[in-house]
């Protein structure tokens, strides 16, 4: 009975908060809970896949099976140089194209800091 009380009473105070609002990672971790638990998984298998589908490498757990689609990447996300290096973010691709503009132009300090709020709050 306490647990049934204690339980609404969590749910009512994220509910209230605004803490319960999804995420992209929450949506992901329920597709692949969801995808997993069709699969029947468990144990190993279904740690293994749940680390794969939340990687995004979506590898299944059970090789025999057919896999799923893939889902498309973003057109921003830069190619792997190399098959270790994994693909960067549109994010990190433009931390990482901010930070050569800023060594380009020797930038350094203060002035450095607001050139880097400014290059990665323009989305490109």
């Amino acid at each position: 009975m306490k647990k049934g009380v204690l339980i609404g009473l969590m749910m009512a105070t994220f509910a209230t908060t605004g803490a319960w609002a999804e995420s992209a990672q929450q949506d992901r971790m329920k597709s692949c809970n969801e995808e997993a638990g069709k699969k029947s998984l468990s144990g190993d298998a279904r740690k293994d896949f749940m680390k794969s589908c939340l990687s995004g490498t979506a590898a299944d757990a059970k090789p025999a099976a057919a896999k799923p689609a893939e889902k498309a990447k973003p057109a921003a996300v830069a190619p792997a140089a190399n098959k270790d290096e994994k693909a960067l973010t549109p994010q990190q691709q433009r931390m990482k194209d901010c930070n050569a503009e800023a060594k380009a132009k020797d930038m350094k300090g203060d002035q450095r800091k607001a050139f880097m709020k400014s290059c990665l709050s323009n989305k490109k």
